[in-house]
């Protein structure tokens, strides 16, 4: 997937870990939130992009593809997938993964990832083009006002 990037730090997830930048709640459940002093995050050119969602506008391309849609599924990793979803990965798989989704307008970085998980799936399961459009328009002041964005 493409998208700017915005983070540096060759080791600097270990790091991130030993200085307590992303709580964890136990080793199984994985990190619980990220907080907004990440250390990889290391201008504040990348903080801007990363505060008004500029690192995903590459994604675009990829909706032109036909690889993503503008509003689904936030794409995430297969290690992700297994850890977070379990038996719902499938259901999450079947959609085109979005640029915009559930997750990303009720609440964003200050979600858990078992909410992520819950609003991925209420979106891959209620589908329909009145929530994509409230998802759309919800989406657009999200950016500007840049609020739990990390």
């Amino acid at each position: 997937m493409l998208k700017l990037r915005t983070m540096w730090g060759g080791g600097a997830e270990a790091d991130v870990e030993r200085r307590g930048w992303v709580e964890y709640i136990d080793d199984s459940a994985g990190p619980e939130r990220k907080r907004a002093e990440d250390p990889r995050v290391a201008s504040r050119f990348a903080r801007f992009c990363r505060l008004h969602s500029i690192d995903e506008l590459p994604q675009f391309w990829h909706v032109v593809r036909g690889e993503m849609s503008l509003v689904g599924p936030r794409p995430v990793t297969a290690a992700e997938l297994r850890r977070y979803y379990g038996r719902a990965a499938g259901e999450v798989l079947q959609q085109k993964p979005g640029i915009a989704g559930l997750w990303q307008v009720s609440g964003r970085n200050r979600l858990t990832y078992e909410e992520r998980r819950e609003l991925d799936l209420e979106l891959v399961r209620n589908r329909s083009l009145r929530l994509y459009w409230i998802i759309l328009l919800r989406t657009i002041p999200e950016v500007f006002r840049g609020k739990n964005t990390y």
